[in-house]
């Protein structure tokens, strides 16, 4: 028995960062690590330069997905202004790039997943910053708003966090399967309505594999854990994969 915080996520579009090469911005079809803690920084009000902080919330919660839809695939064309790269000149902000820098058009693509849709378990690891209980009320009232991945994808419906006791962390993710918001309706009404057809898949990190409750079909790793922010370097890690049906054992 373990205690789990459950939470839905719906956009109608979400953008789980991949490795960034060249003018290309690819989309996992799940989300990663680093923008799950992404949404609990934000909620906590941790700030992109606070390094020990995000070392923290790095080292101190693991995480499940319960995968309904990966979304539509959708790519953006986007113009860049960037400024010429100079050996000795430094530009603090953007203002110091409009106003210093010789810019030069960069042309972009940015993957985007439409009507993605899952579930996600939250495990509390040792020295965690916060309980899982103080962590619903952070994400109730977030102190930056919280967004799948980018800023142009904000929540659709209520991301209902909760905790409780499960036997497993797959009852933990098949536990909002029947739950209902006013307004809203369950994830399985939900996956009804974007027509989802296909069974849902689980991941699950390397470190809640005892507890999983299902085997593994599949070990993937996965370059999304966190290693410096400010430099924007990642770390790989392994995670299970699970490709089975639906309700709650």
């Amino acid at each position: 028995m373990r205690d789990y915080l459950i939470m839905r996520l719906y956009a109608p579009l979400a953008s789980w960062g991949e490795i960034a090469v060249g003018e290309m911005r690819h989309s996992a079809s799940y989300p990663s690590k680093s923008a799950l803690l992404g949404l609990l920084g934000a909620a906590m009000g941790v700030r992109r330069e606070d390094e020990l902080a995000q070392a923290q919330l790095n080292a101190g919660y693991a995480f499940g997905v319960k995968l309904y839809s990966a979304g539509f695939p959708l790519r953006d064309y986007h113009t860049v202004q960037a400024p010429q790269s100079k050996t000795k000149e430094r530009y603090y902000t953007r203002r110091d790039e409009l106003m210093r820098g010789e810019l030069n058009a960069l042309l972009t693509e940015r993957e985007y997943r439409c009507d993605a849709l899952a579930v996600v378990a939250v495990a509390a690891l040792k020295n965690s910053p916060l309980t899982l209980l103080n962590l619903v009320g952070k994400l109730k009232t977030p102190h930056f708003p919280m967004y799948l991945g980018r800023k142009s994808c904000p929540l659709a419906v209520p991301l209902n966090p909760q905790v409780n006791t499960f036997a497993s962390l797959k009852n933990a993710l098949d536990s909002l399967d029947e739950v209902v918001l006013p307004g809203t309706v369950s994830v399985k009404q939900m996956a009804y309505l974007l027509r989802l057809d296909k069974s849902p898949r689980y991941y699950w990190d390397e470190s809640l594999h005892e507890v999983a409750g299902m085997p593994a079909d599949m070990t993937l790793v996965r370059n999304d854990q966190p290693l410096h922010r400010g430099r924007w370097q990642f770390s790989p890690r392994r995670e299970h994969l699970h490709l089975g049906g639906g309700g709650a054992t």
